[in-house]
């Protein structure tokens, strides 16, 4: 029996990059060698592909010009059917080019141009089945504004927002103030509109420290989020397994952080392993410790959440919990969760190696459906004649 090939695809063009290292090698490790053949491909942060056995060791990464110059760069085929990853083969002029077939992408890439919907475009076009959320689920999924306000619509509680354009504060800073404060009261969490890992969020209690709040968000985004904050907070995070019609749900968490948010640090950096370990090195009571009702709560809210933004694979809702009133507020759904929330799962007797399983096979099954639906008629309306039109296609 031949082992399906699967690309994992990670890095990219991210703020995340590391961290989809970090991610894509867990999962590598966890893939089941008697089914799956895995290849590797690497995107530098300047976009360029590259795959090779070199990428499989984590410590190579410290030095990452020496560690390419023992890989190929390649190139990820957009035809369609042609599932194919080629490159030029270097040292000799009669060398066949390297050329690989996939089966199935794992794409494991947390941010930009690969979470957000750019990357699954490009396996659209080519058709391969890839595991994850769709170019809808993606965007929606990644783009905090928009995923608040199909949230909002979906009757599923979010924090009181308002959102602006990073031009808007540079034409106008004290319009948005204004407009800020007649919306939100102090204190305040101010967010880039596109981003994950806590990176570019501040807490801010007062109009002293919104400025500076709002310009840091802006260096990574060019709209920016301004939500109430919940105090005082617990946050309680569930994943979702599955697609639309059928879905499962995790054991919730309750992770810890430093300050009255989760910051980056605490997600990735404080667990204090010597070795690298993702999200599943941060700290975290597992399961949360919160009463069976708001349990049962918080994972009706994770289905919903999952089905009003087209989820697909695994994907992780963080909720915020006012510890006085005990109101729920969704925060966010990561489409592509760092280290792809497999720690949720283990404690329910779904092992990472499991969880990989059903990714592909959701993946597969996704395909299979899509191939099923009409995209274009076999007519062609241009051949039938009596077509009238001058120059400018005037009739």
């Amino acid at each position: 029996m031949n082992k399906i090939r699967v690309a994992v695809v990670y890095g990219g063009r991210s703020v995340e990059h590391e961290v989809s290292i970090i991610s894509a090698l867990q999962a590598v490790k966890n893939l089941n060698a008697a089914k799956y053949e895995p290849v590797p491909l690497y995107i530098t942060k300047e976009g360029v592909w590259y795959t090779g056995e070199a990428l499989l060791d984590l410590s190579a990464y410290r030095d990452v010009n020496s560690l390419l110059a023992k890989c190929q760069k390649v190139i990820f085929h957009p035809n369609r059917g042609a599932y194919l990853v080629t490159g030029a083969m270097s040292g000799g002029l009669f060398k066949k080019p390297f050329e690989a077939a996939i089966d199935v992408v794992l794409p494991v890439i947390h941010g930009t141009h690969g979470e957000d919907g750019c990357l699954q475009g490009l396996l659209e076009l080519s058709g391969v089945p890839y595991a994850g959320p769709g170019v809808l689920g993606g965007a929606i999924g990644m783009d905090k504004i928009t995923m608040k306000a199909v949230l909002k619509e979906a009757g599923i509680p979010v924090p009181e927002y308002h959102w602006f354009y990073y031009w808007q504060w540079q034409d106008d800073p004290q319009a948005v103030v204004d407009m800020i404060a007649r919306k939100i009261p102090y204190p305040m969490i101010v967010k880039p509109a596109n981003l994950g890992s806590s990176i570019g969020i501040t807490k801010v209690q007062d109009k002293s420290q919104l400025e500076d709040a709002i310009d840091l968000a802006g260096s990574f985004a060019n709209r920016i989020l301004v939500e109430q904050l919940i105090t005082p907070l617990r946050e309680i995070n569930c994943a979702v397994l599955g697609s639309p019609e059928k879905m499962e749900v995790s054991l919730c968490e309750e992770p810890f952080s430093t300050d009255e948010i989760l910051s980056f640090r605490d997600k990735y950096i404080s667990a204090g392993s010597k070795s690298a370990s993702g999200m599943s090195g941060a700290k975290r009571r597992l399961p949360a410790d919160i009463p069976d009702q708001l349990t049962i709560k918080i994972e009706e809210l994770s289905r919903r959440t999952f089905v009003a933004t087209d989820g697909y694979g695994v994907c992780r809702i963080d909720f915020l919990m006012n510890e006085e009133t005990k109101e729920i507020y969704v925060n966010e759904i990561n489409t592509i969760p760092g280290s792809l929330s497999f720690y949720l799962w283990e404690p329910k007797g779904k092992s990472f190696t499991a969880l990989l399983d059903d990714l592909i096979d959701l993946a597969l099954k996704r395909s299979r459906r899509k191939e099923k639906m009409v995209f274009t008629y076999a007519s062609n309306i241009l051949a039938q004649g009596g077509f009238k039109g001058g120059k400018g296609g005037k009739s």
